[in-house]
């Protein structure tokens, strides 16, 4: 095989793990499943590698690239096949989305946000999440622009500016932030607070609330249950559903989830953890484990699963050991 048709081999497997059935042109049938993807689809500008169709209407384009090509820039080739669609029923023209991949390396894009850009990505995100994404109104990254006013009277001035600067910093479309506070400036409160604002004002469908200890968990779920909304005056659990993480399923309704890292990683993995594996912290398991852990794809737990990743108390040597596992998903980190 030449290296672009291994690529092509690695592509067919991962789309079909991220929920994709794969079909040649000349077999296609898009009533076969939620998510259909066409190899080598005849468009205006030319033959796409894959044209994927979600819900019977064509939804974005795959550029099949062998390995190690460089894919940052190949998203103007990608967006020459999202327009003249022939004669395929779409959701938009030009196509919302876009992916470029080697079959080990994806990147996507989403034309439908303000000033899109191409971002690196685990794998494939499954058919249902695209469709959810080009049906909504106005996309995540639309709302972080949006958010009001920040409610100040029951917060001390770092946890105002630690806010103030989150949410400005996902107003610009940064995928990462890091706020640093000193010991006993509520850093756990000042989460609280602007997880609930991502969730009421920003629609974030899922945080995952990552600590470093399994009894960490315990007081963060507290914190959650005693805090009191400032607009609404109820209590944040009278409004969202909250998982403290305790096995190896995540509970779909519920809004925030708590856990701690290496519980995630056997989550990723199917497999329960050990509980004294949950209590240990993540610089004990860190000395235990030199390499990094591998990580492949669960279809059970895709990309999209949480918009939001808070991590609490991240040190180095944890980052170091566990970035695979946090990367795994398409979300802003903080």
């Amino acid at each position: 095989m030449t290296p672009e048709e291994r690529a092509r081999q690695q592509i067919d497997l991962l789309l079909q793990h991220c929920g994709w059935i794969v079909q040649d042109r000349s077999q296609r049938n898009l009533a076969a499943g939620p998510g259909v993807a066409i190899r080598e689809a005849l468009l205006k500008g030319g033959e796409a590698d894959y044209l994927l169709f979600a819900g019977g209407k064509a939804i974005a384009t795959v550029e099949a690239k062998p390995e190690g090509y460089p894919l940052v820039g190949v998203e103007g080739q990608s967006l020459k096949y999202a327009t003249g669609l022939l004669d395929n029923p779409c959701w938009t023209d030009p196509l919302p989305f876009c992916y470029e991949s080697t079959g080990s390396e994806t990147r996507f894009s989403n034309r439908l946000n303000p000033n899109y850009s191409s971002r690196g990505v685990f794998a494939f995100h499954q058919p249902e999440m695209l469709i959810e994404c080009v049906t909504q109104s106005e996309q995540l990254n639309q709302r972080l622009r949006e958010m009001p006013l920040l409610i100040t009277g029951h917060l001390w001035q770092a946890q105002i500016e630690a806010i103030q600067n989150l949410e400005k910093s996902l107003a610009e479309s940064r995928p990462r932030a890091l706020i640093q506070m000193a010991t006993g400036s509520g850093k756990t409160y000042t989460a609280v607070n602007f997880v609930y604002r991502l969730i009421k004002h920003a629609g974030a469908r899922r945080v995952l609330f990552l600590v470093d200890r399994g009894n960490l968990g315990d007081q963060t779920l507290k914190e959650f249950q005693q805090f009191v909304t400032p607009d609404d005056g109820r209590k944040f659990t009278e409004l969202y559903n909250i998982q403290h993480l305790q096995s190896a399923q995540i509970d779909t309704v519920s809004r925030v989830t708590i856990s701690t890292i290496q519980r995630l990683y056997s989550m990723l993995q199917g497999k329960e953890l050990d509980p004294e594996l949950d209590e240990a912290s993540g610089e004990a398991i860190a000395s235990i484990f030199k390499d990094p852990l591998p990580v492949t794809y669960n279809p059970k737990v895709p990309i999209e699963t949480f918009d939001f990743i808070v991590t609490d108390e991240c040190h180095r040597s944890i980052y170091n050991l566990w970035r695979q596992v946090l990367e795994y998903f398409d979300s802003y980190l903080m």
